[in-house]
Protein backbone atom coordinates (compact mmCIF):
# COMPACT_ATOMS: atom_id res chain seq x y z
CA UNK A 1 0.00 0.00 0.00
CA UNK A 2 1.39 3.40 -0.99
CA UNK A 3 1.31 6.09 1.70
CA UNK A 4 0.76 9.65 0.49
CA UNK A 5 2.79 12.34 2.30
CA UNK A 6 1.76 15.92 1.44
CA UNK A 7 4.62 17.94 -0.05
CA UNK A 8 4.68 20.51 2.75
CA UNK A 9 5.16 17.78 5.37
CA UNK A 10 7.81 16.06 3.24
CA UNK A 11 9.71 19.34 2.93
CA UNK A 12 9.59 19.84 6.71
CA UNK A 13 10.98 16.35 7.25
CA UNK A 14 13.71 17.02 4.67
CA UNK A 15 14.65 20.32 6.35
CA UNK A 16 14.84 18.63 9.75
CA UNK A 17 16.97 15.69 8.66
CA UNK A 18 19.34 17.49 6.26
CA UNK A 19 20.44 20.52 8.25
CA UNK A 20 23.17 22.44 6.47
CA UNK A 21 26.71 22.43 7.90
CA UNK A 22 28.61 25.71 8.23
CA UNK A 23 30.34 27.21 5.22
CA UNK A 24 33.77 25.68 4.56
CA UNK A 25 36.64 27.82 5.78
CA UNK A 26 39.89 28.66 4.02
CA UNK A 27 39.11 26.83 0.79
CA UNK A 28 41.80 27.91 -1.64
CA UNK A 29 42.70 26.44 -5.00
CA UNK A 30 46.02 24.58 -5.04
CA UNK A 31 48.77 26.50 -6.76
CA UNK A 32 51.36 25.00 -9.10
CA UNK A 33 54.12 23.36 -7.07
CA UNK A 34 51.72 21.92 -4.45
CA UNK A 35 51.61 18.21 -3.65
CA UNK A 36 48.56 16.17 -4.61
CA UNK A 37 46.13 15.69 -1.71
CA UNK A 38 45.31 12.09 -0.90
CA UNK A 39 41.84 10.69 -1.52
CA UNK A 40 39.82 7.53 -0.94
CA UNK A 41 36.46 7.85 -2.64
CA UNK A 42 33.67 5.59 -3.95
CA UNK A 43 33.36 5.33 -7.72
CA UNK A 44 30.54 4.57 -10.12
CA UNK A 45 32.08 1.11 -10.56
CA UNK A 46 31.11 0.16 -7.01
CA UNK A 47 34.56 0.29 -5.40
CA UNK A 48 36.74 2.88 -3.70
CA UNK A 49 39.65 4.56 -5.46
CA UNK A 50 42.77 6.09 -3.91
CA UNK A 51 45.56 8.38 -5.04
CA UNK A 52 48.10 5.56 -4.62
CA UNK A 53 46.15 3.37 -7.03
CA UNK A 54 47.41 5.51 -9.91
CA UNK A 55 51.08 5.66 -8.87
CA UNK A 56 52.27 4.00 -12.10
CA UNK A 57 51.11 6.91 -14.26
CA UNK A 58 53.74 9.56 -15.04
CA UNK A 59 50.97 12.14 -15.37
CA UNK A 60 47.77 12.22 -13.30
CA UNK A 61 44.91 14.53 -14.18
CA UNK A 62 42.22 15.05 -11.53
CA UNK A 63 39.10 16.61 -12.99
CA UNK A 64 36.33 17.95 -10.79
CA UNK A 65 33.10 17.69 -12.74
CA UNK A 66 29.45 16.76 -12.22
CA UNK A 67 26.28 15.51 -13.89
CA UNK A 68 24.18 18.63 -14.09
CA UNK A 69 26.41 21.52 -15.14
CA UNK A 70 26.08 22.45 -18.85
CA UNK A 71 29.75 23.48 -18.98
CA UNK A 72 30.80 20.13 -17.53
CA UNK A 73 28.55 18.23 -19.90
CA UNK A 74 29.79 20.27 -22.84
CA UNK A 75 33.35 19.24 -22.03
CA UNK A 76 32.64 15.52 -21.63
CA UNK A 77 33.32 14.58 -25.24
CA UNK A 78 36.66 16.42 -25.08
CA UNK A 79 37.59 14.68 -21.84
CA UNK A 80 36.84 11.26 -23.34
CA UNK A 81 38.86 12.16 -26.43
CA UNK A 82 41.73 13.29 -24.20
CA UNK A 83 41.74 9.90 -22.48
CA UNK A 84 41.68 8.09 -25.83
CA UNK A 85 44.41 10.23 -27.39
CA UNK A 86 46.84 9.64 -24.49
CA UNK A 87 45.96 5.98 -23.99
CA UNK A 88 49.43 4.93 -25.16
CA UNK A 89 51.16 7.38 -22.86
CA UNK A 90 51.73 7.05 -19.10
CA UNK A 91 48.67 9.19 -18.44
CA UNK A 92 45.65 8.71 -16.15
CA UNK A 93 42.58 10.89 -15.73
CA UNK A 94 40.31 10.59 -12.70
CA UNK A 95 37.07 12.57 -12.42
CA UNK A 96 35.53 13.55 -9.08
CA UNK A 97 32.10 15.05 -8.42
CA UNK A 98 32.48 17.59 -5.58
CA UNK A 99 28.83 18.58 -5.24
CA UNK A 100 26.49 18.03 -2.30
CA UNK A 101 23.31 16.77 -4.03
CA UNK A 102 21.08 18.40 -1.40
CA UNK A 103 22.51 21.81 -2.30
CA UNK A 104 21.32 21.72 -5.91
CA UNK A 105 17.95 23.31 -6.67
CA UNK A 106 15.67 21.37 -8.98
CA UNK A 107 15.70 24.12 -11.60
CA UNK A 108 19.52 23.92 -11.71
CA UNK A 109 19.10 20.51 -13.39
CA UNK A 110 17.60 22.00 -16.54
CA UNK A 111 20.43 20.72 -18.75
CA UNK A 112 20.59 17.28 -17.19
CA UNK A 113 18.58 14.07 -16.93
CA UNK A 114 20.04 13.33 -13.50
CA UNK A 115 21.02 15.00 -10.25
CA UNK A 116 24.40 14.70 -8.52
CA UNK A 117 23.92 11.72 -6.19
CA UNK A 118 26.25 8.73 -6.51
CA UNK A 119 23.42 6.62 -7.93
CA UNK A 120 22.70 9.33 -10.50
CA UNK A 121 26.40 9.49 -11.34
CA UNK A 122 26.34 5.78 -12.16
CA UNK A 123 23.46 6.31 -14.59
CA UNK A 124 25.01 9.43 -16.13
CA UNK A 125 28.38 7.72 -16.63
CA UNK A 126 26.73 4.69 -18.24
CA UNK A 127 24.51 6.79 -20.52
CA UNK A 128 27.48 8.83 -21.73
CA UNK A 129 30.01 5.95 -21.87
CA UNK A 130 32.64 7.45 -19.60
CA UNK A 131 36.08 5.91 -20.22
CA UNK A 132 37.61 7.13 -16.95
CA UNK A 133 36.97 6.61 -13.22
CA UNK A 134 34.20 8.84 -11.84
CA UNK A 135 34.29 9.29 -8.05
CA UNK A 136 31.89 10.81 -5.52
CA UNK A 137 32.99 13.38 -2.94
CA UNK A 138 29.54 14.79 -2.19
CA UNK A 139 29.21 13.19 1.24
CA UNK A 140 31.98 15.11 3.02
CA UNK A 141 33.49 17.28 0.23
CA UNK A 142 36.84 16.97 2.01
CA UNK A 143 38.73 16.17 -1.20
CA UNK A 144 37.18 19.12 -3.05
CA UNK A 145 38.19 21.38 -0.13
CA UNK A 146 41.74 20.01 -0.13
CA UNK A 147 42.15 20.65 -3.87
CA UNK A 148 40.22 23.91 -3.75
CA UNK A 149 37.87 22.82 -6.52
CA UNK A 150 35.79 25.90 -7.18
CA UNK A 151 33.97 24.95 -10.35
CA UNK A 152 32.85 22.11 -12.58
CA UNK A 153 34.89 21.50 -14.59
CA UNK A 154 38.15 22.31 -12.75
CA UNK A 155 41.29 20.44 -13.81
CA UNK A 156 44.48 19.64 -11.85
CA UNK A 157 47.44 17.98 -13.63
CA UNK A 158 50.27 16.40 -11.58
CA UNK A 159 53.67 15.04 -12.61
CA UNK A 160 55.21 11.67 -11.65
CA UNK A 161 56.10 12.97 -8.17
CA UNK A 162 52.50 14.20 -7.86
CA UNK A 163 53.48 17.85 -7.89
CA UNK A 164 50.87 20.12 -9.42
CA UNK A 165 52.06 21.44 -12.79
CA UNK A 166 48.81 22.78 -14.28
CA UNK A 167 45.49 23.96 -12.81
CA UNK A 168 42.47 25.56 -14.45
CA UNK A 169 40.33 24.98 -17.50
CA UNK A 170 40.32 22.11 -19.98
CA UNK A 171 40.28 24.57 -22.87
CA UNK A 172 39.05 28.09 -23.54
CA UNK A 173 35.54 27.16 -24.77
CA UNK A 174 32.48 27.15 -22.54
CA UNK A 175 30.39 25.53 -25.29
CA UNK A 176 29.79 21.91 -26.23
CA UNK A 177 30.91 22.38 -29.84
CA UNK A 178 34.64 21.51 -30.17
CA UNK A 179 34.95 23.86 -33.14
CA UNK A 180 34.65 26.80 -30.71
CA UNK A 181 37.97 25.90 -29.01
CA UNK A 182 40.87 28.25 -29.68
CA UNK A 183 43.33 27.16 -26.98
CA UNK A 184 43.71 23.52 -25.90
CA UNK A 185 45.21 24.36 -22.51
CA UNK A 186 45.15 20.87 -20.97
CA UNK A 187 46.62 19.23 -24.07
CA UNK A 188 49.40 21.78 -24.23
CA UNK A 189 50.28 21.14 -20.58
CA UNK A 190 50.22 17.34 -21.01
CA UNK A 191 52.37 17.48 -24.16
CA UNK A 192 54.92 19.72 -22.45
CA UNK A 193 55.13 17.38 -19.44
CA UNK A 194 55.51 14.32 -21.67
CA UNK A 195 58.35 16.13 -23.46
CA UNK A 196 60.08 16.80 -20.13
CA UNK A 197 59.46 20.55 -20.34
CA UNK A 198 58.12 23.08 -17.89
CA UNK A 199 54.45 23.90 -18.44
CA UNK A 200 54.41 27.23 -20.23
CA UNK A 201 51.06 28.33 -18.77
CA UNK A 202 50.71 26.58 -15.42
CA UNK A 203 47.49 28.27 -14.33
CA UNK A 204 44.31 29.41 -16.08
CA UNK A 205 40.85 30.40 -14.90
CA UNK A 206 38.33 27.58 -14.66
CA UNK A 207 34.93 28.31 -16.17
CA UNK A 208 31.77 26.44 -15.27
CA UNK A 209 29.21 26.02 -12.49
CA UNK A 210 30.27 26.80 -8.95
CA UNK A 211 30.85 23.91 -6.55
CA UNK A 212 27.67 23.20 -4.60
CA UNK A 213 28.91 23.27 -1.00
CA UNK A 214 26.70 21.64 1.63
CA UNK A 215 26.14 24.88 3.52
CA UNK A 216 23.80 25.92 0.68
CA UNK A 217 21.21 23.28 1.62
CA UNK A 218 19.14 25.95 3.35
CA UNK A 219 18.80 27.77 0.02
CA UNK A 220 17.27 24.65 -1.51
CA UNK A 221 14.93 24.17 1.45
CA UNK A 222 13.66 27.76 1.12
CA UNK A 223 13.26 27.30 -2.64
CA UNK A 224 11.14 24.17 -2.09
CA UNK A 225 9.09 25.80 0.64
CA UNK A 226 8.32 28.79 -1.58
CA UNK A 227 7.11 26.48 -4.31
CA UNK A 228 5.01 24.43 -1.87
CA UNK A 229 3.24 27.64 -0.81
CA UNK A 230 2.23 28.60 -4.37
CA UNK A 231 -1.43 28.53 -5.37
CA UNK A 232 -2.66 25.69 -7.58
CA UNK A 233 -5.49 26.63 -9.93
CA UNK A 234 -7.60 24.90 -12.55
CA UNK A 235 -9.80 26.35 -15.30
CA UNK A 236 -12.23 24.97 -17.87
CA UNK A 237 -10.97 24.77 -21.46
CA UNK A 238 -12.76 23.99 -24.72
CA UNK A 239 -11.61 22.55 -28.04
CA UNK A 240 -10.53 25.95 -29.37
CA UNK A 241 -8.43 26.53 -26.27
CA UNK A 242 -6.76 23.13 -26.61
CA UNK A 243 -6.13 23.80 -30.30
CA UNK A 244 -4.37 27.04 -29.35
CA UNK A 245 -2.17 25.13 -26.88
CA UNK A 246 -1.36 22.61 -29.60
CA UNK A 247 -0.41 25.32 -32.10
CA UNK A 248 2.15 26.53 -29.53
CA UNK A 249 2.85 29.98 -30.88
CA UNK A 250 5.63 30.42 -28.34
CA UNK A 251 9.35 29.66 -28.21
CA UNK A 252 8.79 27.01 -25.51
CA UNK A 253 8.88 23.24 -25.59
CA UNK A 254 5.47 22.29 -24.21
CA UNK A 255 4.40 19.13 -22.39
CA UNK A 256 0.66 18.42 -22.29
CA UNK A 257 -0.65 15.61 -20.10
CA UNK A 258 -4.18 14.22 -20.31
CA UNK A 259 -5.29 12.68 -17.03
CA UNK A 260 -8.32 11.89 -14.86
CA UNK A 261 -8.98 11.60 -11.14
CA UNK A 262 -10.13 7.98 -11.51
CA UNK A 263 -7.00 6.89 -13.44
CA UNK A 264 -4.40 5.12 -11.27
CA UNK A 265 -1.49 5.44 -13.75
CA UNK A 266 -2.32 9.15 -14.12
CA UNK A 267 -1.88 9.70 -10.41
CA UNK A 268 1.23 7.50 -10.30
CA UNK A 269 3.07 9.70 -12.81
CA UNK A 270 1.78 13.10 -11.72
CA UNK A 271 4.46 13.88 -9.11
CA UNK A 272 7.15 13.10 -11.70
CA UNK A 273 5.50 15.41 -14.23
CA UNK A 274 5.34 18.22 -11.68
CA UNK A 275 9.05 17.67 -11.04
CA UNK A 276 9.72 17.91 -14.78
CA UNK A 277 7.85 21.22 -14.92
CA UNK A 278 10.07 22.61 -12.16
CA UNK A 279 13.31 21.10 -13.46
CA UNK A 280 13.13 22.69 -16.91
CA UNK A 281 11.53 26.06 -16.08
CA UNK A 282 14.72 27.96 -16.97
CA UNK A 283 14.96 26.34 -20.43
CA UNK A 284 11.81 27.71 -22.06
CA UNK A 285 9.46 24.90 -21.06
CA UNK A 286 6.05 24.44 -19.49
CA UNK A 287 4.03 21.48 -18.26
CA UNK A 288 0.27 21.60 -18.82
CA UNK A 289 -2.34 19.22 -17.41
CA UNK A 290 -5.79 18.67 -18.91
CA UNK A 291 -8.27 16.69 -16.82
CA UNK A 292 -10.82 14.67 -18.80
CA UNK A 293 -13.16 14.40 -15.81
CA UNK A 294 -16.78 15.52 -15.95
CA UNK A 295 -17.37 19.20 -15.14
CA UNK A 296 -18.84 18.19 -11.79
CA UNK A 297 -15.44 16.75 -10.77
CA UNK A 298 -13.53 20.02 -11.11
CA UNK A 299 -13.26 20.36 -7.33
CA UNK A 300 -11.87 16.85 -6.97
CA UNK A 301 -9.40 17.44 -9.80
CA UNK A 302 -8.23 20.67 -8.17
CA UNK A 303 -7.85 18.92 -4.81
CA UNK A 304 -5.59 16.26 -6.31
CA UNK A 305 -3.56 18.84 -8.19
CA UNK A 306 -3.05 20.72 -4.93
CA UNK A 307 -1.89 17.52 -3.22
CA UNK A 308 0.65 17.04 -5.99
CA UNK A 309 1.50 20.75 -5.74
CA UNK A 310 0.99 21.18 -9.48
CA UNK A 311 1.70 24.91 -9.37
CA UNK A 312 3.61 26.95 -11.91
CA UNK A 313 7.29 27.74 -11.20
CA UNK A 314 8.16 31.44 -11.29
CA UNK A 315 9.55 31.59 -14.82
CA UNK A 316 6.72 29.46 -16.17
CA UNK A 317 4.21 31.74 -14.46
CA UNK A 318 5.76 34.75 -16.18
CA UNK A 319 5.77 33.13 -19.63
CA UNK A 320 2.16 31.97 -19.22
CA UNK A 321 1.17 35.51 -18.29
CA UNK A 322 2.89 36.78 -21.45
CA UNK A 323 0.65 34.43 -23.45
CA UNK A 324 -2.45 35.91 -21.82
CA UNK A 325 -3.20 32.74 -19.84
CA UNK A 326 -3.55 32.43 -16.06
CA UNK A 327 -3.02 28.71 -15.36
CA UNK A 328 -1.41 25.54 -16.69
CA UNK A 329 -4.09 23.20 -15.30
CA UNK A 330 -7.32 22.69 -17.18
CA UNK A 331 -10.51 20.60 -17.18
CA UNK A 332 -11.77 19.80 -20.67
CA UNK A 333 -15.31 20.79 -21.56
CA UNK A 334 -16.20 18.36 -24.34
CA UNK A 335 -15.99 14.76 -25.49
CA UNK A 336 -13.02 12.50 -26.21
CA UNK A 337 -13.24 12.82 -29.98
CA UNK A 338 -13.16 16.62 -29.99
CA UNK A 339 -10.25 16.62 -27.53
CA UNK A 340 -8.30 14.20 -29.70
CA UNK A 341 -8.89 16.25 -32.84
CA UNK A 342 -7.79 19.42 -31.06
CA UNK A 343 -4.66 18.01 -29.41
CA UNK A 344 -3.47 14.77 -30.99
CA UNK A 345 -5.52 12.86 -33.58
CA UNK A 346 -3.32 9.80 -32.96
CA UNK A 347 -4.60 9.54 -29.38
CA UNK A 348 -6.86 6.50 -29.07
CA UNK A 349 -8.43 7.53 -25.78
CA UNK A 350 -6.12 5.60 -23.43
CA UNK A 351 -5.23 7.30 -20.18
CA UNK A 352 -2.90 8.94 -19.38
CA UNK A 353 -1.62 10.43 -22.61
CA UNK A 354 1.33 12.82 -22.84
CA UNK A 355 2.70 14.81 -25.78
CA UNK A 356 5.72 17.05 -26.23
CA UNK A 357 4.98 19.94 -28.57
CA UNK A 358 7.74 21.99 -30.19
CA UNK A 359 7.36 25.69 -31.00
CA UNK A 360 5.12 25.86 -34.06
CA UNK A 361 2.93 22.91 -33.05
CA UNK A 362 4.79 19.76 -34.07
CA UNK A 363 4.36 16.83 -31.68
CA UNK A 364 7.92 15.56 -31.24
CA UNK A 365 7.19 12.83 -28.70
CA UNK A 366 4.12 11.08 -27.33
CA UNK A 367 3.45 8.52 -24.62
CA UNK A 368 0.17 6.61 -24.30
CA UNK A 369 -0.06 5.13 -20.83
CA UNK A 370 2.06 5.85 -17.77
CA UNK A 371 5.26 7.65 -18.72
CA UNK A 372 8.75 6.57 -17.72
CA UNK A 373 9.79 9.87 -16.08
CA UNK A 374 13.53 9.34 -16.61
CA UNK A 375 13.01 8.53 -20.29
CA UNK A 376 10.77 11.57 -20.67
CA UNK A 377 13.48 13.75 -19.12
CA UNK A 378 15.99 12.21 -21.52
CA UNK A 379 13.83 13.18 -24.50
CA UNK A 380 13.35 16.70 -23.17
CA UNK A 381 17.09 17.20 -22.65
CA UNK A 382 17.74 15.86 -26.14
CA UNK A 383 15.35 18.47 -27.55
CA UNK A 384 16.61 21.36 -25.41
CA UNK A 385 20.31 20.42 -25.43
CA UNK A 386 22.75 19.27 -22.71
CA UNK A 387 25.03 22.30 -22.87
CA UNK A 388 24.96 26.02 -23.34
CA UNK A 389 24.86 27.25 -26.89
CA UNK A 390 25.28 30.85 -28.08
CA UNK A 391 22.55 30.35 -30.70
Amino acid sequence: MRTFIPLTIALSICAFTTAAPPAPEKVKTLEPGAAAPDFNLPGVDGRNHTLAEYSDADILAVLFTCNHCPSAQGAESRVKQLVNDYADESFQLVAISPNDPLSVRLNELGYSVYGDTLEDMKKHAADNEFNFPFLYDGETQEVAKAFGAMATPHLFIFDKERILRYVGRIDDSKYGDPSTIKTHDARIAIDELLAGKEVSTPQTRAHGCSTKWAYKRDVVVRYDEEFAAKEVTIETIDAAGVQALRENKTDKLRLVNLWATWCGPCLAEMSGLVEIGRQFETRGFDMITISTDAPEAEGKANLLLRRFNAAMPKLTELSVKEEGRTTNNYLYDGDTDSLAEALDPEWQGTMPHTVLIAPGGEIVHRVSGEADITELKRVIVEKLGRWYSPE
